[in-house]
């Protein structure tokens, strides 16, 4: 994600993907990274934007712990979750749903991506006091302190795991716990160092569904992993929309973005970036209905919702400019809602 994502993508925050939410690079991005002389920005972040405050009396403690969970892109975990365990759960027949089971599956889910959330704004502190977009986030403006950051993001990791280990099973506590670790010690890092930071990004913020799925079953799958290439694969013209749109700002900051002024000022490469996942993304759309898992409504939607997406981001790459990243991003936030609930109607027993 990438969590978010279970991340994404943020502010538009991204499932991997921060915006946290990244989306896979060509190798080639990378080699014509190499050859650029390094700008003030490529070199390292400039002067913070804002300065620490003093005082907080007149803000909300409570307000500015929860925020620092990333609560939109922690929603779009939770949402993917309770997909993926109402999916495998229907698998089961006539058995009762097992309400208690999907509440912990998403409640402890949730608390790890909220603990994603915490250390990836505990580690990127210094950054985001140098980005418009998130220079008034609790930590770079001095609303808390790192130690209270730290403290409540180990807190949400310990009791999410605790929750999905005793209340669903050790595999959907391994994979939460998983998710985490990519997103934090792979993804955060990588924004700095490389453009591939969105391709690792958008591993954690697809697993999501998977953990939903082995929170039901205690095991994994074909249907699983259906649902995870599809969340990989719709994280990427997401993540590039929005990395477009704020690409002065994540050079303000020193990240490593494909979208950077000095790699990619005219968005060429971005743009085939977006296009080429999308066009992959609409095979892949029509997989659980391959599968088994869905029947012909999702199968027609998804289609739909695919070519539409498609449509979008080959706007994108035939004219790259903010218009059209904004119409990208719209049709991004259109296709997953609607595809996950097309999924879960094609699996209600009626």
């Amino acid at each position: 994600m990438s969590l978010t994502t279970l991340g994404p993508p943020p502010s538009h925050e991204s499932l991997g993907p921060e915006g946290d939410l990244g989306p896979a690079v060509a190798s080639a991005a990378d080699s014509s990274t190499a050859a650029l002389p390094l700008s003030p920005a490529w070199g390292g972040p400039s002067r913070p934007l804002t300065q620490p405050r003093a005082s907080i009396s007149h803000r909300s403690h409570w307000k500015h712990l929860v925020s620092l969970t990333k609560p939109r892109l922690t929603l779009m975990v939770l949402v993917t979750v309770a997909v993926g365990f109402a999916a495998a759960d229907r698998l089961r027949g006539d058995t009762p749903f097992r309400l208690l089971e999907l509440t912990t599956a998403v409640l402890g889910t949730g608390l790890v991506a909220g603990a994603a959330g915490a250390w990836n704004m505990l580690l990127e502190r210094d950054r985001d006091a140098r980005m418009r977009r998130t220079a008034q986030r609790p930590l770079p403006s001095g609303a808390l302190s790192p130690f209270e950051a730290g403290l409540f993001g180990t807190l949400l990791l310990v009791v999410g795991c605790s929750i999905l280990g005793l209340f669903n099973n050790v595999l959907a506590a391994a994979m939460a716990l998983l998710t985490f670790l990519l997103y934090v010690g792979v993804y955060t890092p990588l924004k700095a160092r490389t453009t591939l930071n969105t391709a690792m990004g958008a591993i954690p913020g697809a697993l999501p569904p998977a953990i939903g799925w082995a929170a039901a079953t205690g095991q994994l799958g074909l249907e699983p992993l259906c649902l995870f290439l599809i969340v990989f694969l719709w994280q990427f013209p997401h993540f590039l929309a929005i990395a477009w749109l704020h690409r002065h700002d994540y050079a303000q900051a020193g990240y490593r973005m494909l979208t950077h002024p000095d790699l990619d000022p005219k968005g060429r490469i971005t743009g085939r970036q977006a296009l080429f996942h999308a066009l992959a993304l609409v095979p892949v759309g029509l997989l659980p209905s391959v599968v088994g898992l869905t029947g012909s409504w999702y199968f027609i939607g998804a289609l739909a919702l695919g070519t539409h997406y498609l449509a979008a981001s080959a706007h994108f790459h035939h004219q790259p400019g903010d218009a059209t990243a904004r119409r990208l991003l719209k049709a991004s936030f259109l296709y997953l809602p609607l595809l996950l609930s097309l999924l879960i109607y094609d699996r209600l027993p009626i």
